[in-house]
């Protein structure tokens, strides 16, 4: 069935698509993600996306493989492509056509406690080292550290409080003391140099009315890894992962782990036992069992 082109200026297409991002409660970066993609194919295209047709989607998956777009850029755009056909112009039949792209997931990389212990040291200054060791000593996602605010930390229950995490969704993460101390120190620093507001921002960025940035979380930790001698490729995310991989590591159990996580799905939370090394070493290889049949073999000879 064809659909007549319906002619609207781009920037009216862009508007309605933002109106329905927003309506679905979607976050502002997937909102400005999905912007992006939309016009990468509107480039292509030559013309406004809502004129494109079933074939004119496919030339363009065929364009990002042969120039080499990585596949969660690839994913990134079908998921763009398909909001706005099927939400925004109403064409779940050009939404069918998009074809995700398969790829291996890799292993996440995990620093040993020694290696996380030598970062946080080499941390520039007790900011930075509060919020690093809140990473790692909670899990948290680096946008979740970042937007963190002087009352989401409750020591009296020993929790943190994650407003709108990833999903949009609220959930407490754990304080533990040693963390607790970790964030009195910063806080005991900031109100002395003056840059923490009461009920304010927990890591304030360079006006102490906004929050620090992700990209100068993702410095901080560059910077403490070279000042560490650590050769792995490092990032905030980093300690999160080396967060849950050492908990399996003490035998958590793993769904347990998830809800600390925020992971709406165990398959997630399951890649961090790929990558506990102490547990899969303490795993009793069914080999083992042949040897005491060869040695009772051996008896009796």
């Amino acid at each position: 069935m064809s659909h007549p082109s319906v002619e609207r200026p781009a920037s009216a297409l862009r508007l309605r698509m933002l109106e329905d991002m927003a309506m679905r409660g979607l976050r502002e970066a997937t909102q400005r993600d999905y912007i992006r993609f939309v016009s990468a194919f509107a480039a292509f295209l030559g013309r406004s996306p809502d004129t494109a047709s079933a074939e004119d989607l496919r030339r363009f998956q065929v364009h990002q493989t042969e120039t080499g777009v990585q596949a969660p850029t690839i994913n990134g755009s079908v998921s763009a492509l398909r909001f706005l056909f099927t939400v925004t112009l109403d064409r779940p039949d050009l939404a069918r056509r998009l074809v995700l792209a398969r790829y291996g997931r890799k292993l996440p990389t995990v620093l040993s406690v020694e290696e996380v212990g030598r970062l946080l040291e080499a941390a520039p200054g007790p900011k930075y080292r509060a919020a690093l060791g809140t990473a790692y000593g909670a899990g948290l996602r680096v946008s979740e550290v970042a937007t963190l605010k002087i009352d989401d930390i409750d020591s009296t229950r020993m929790l943190i409080r994650i407003e709108e995490g990833k999903g949009r969704k609220d959930r407490n993460a754990m304080l533990s003391p040693q963390l607790l101390e970790l964030l009195r120190l910063w806080w005991r620093e900031g109100r002395r140099r003056g840059v923490m507001l009461p009920h304010g921002w927990l890591f304030p960025g360079r006006s102490r009315l906004e929050p620090s940035s992700t990209r100068q979380l993702n410095r901080a930790v560059h910077e403490a890894a070279e000042a560490a001698g650590i050769t792995k490729r490092v990032s905030p995310h980093t300690l999160r992962h080396s967060f849950a991989t050492h908990l399996l590591e003490q035998n958590v159990d793993i769904r347990v782990i998830q809800v600390l996580l925020g992971h709406s799905k165990l398959d997630t939370t399951a890649l961090y036992a790929r990558v506990a090394t102490r547990t899969i070493r303490a795993v009793t290889s069914p080999i083992e069992q042949l040897k005491i049949l060869m040695e009772g073999d051996n008896a009796r000879e």
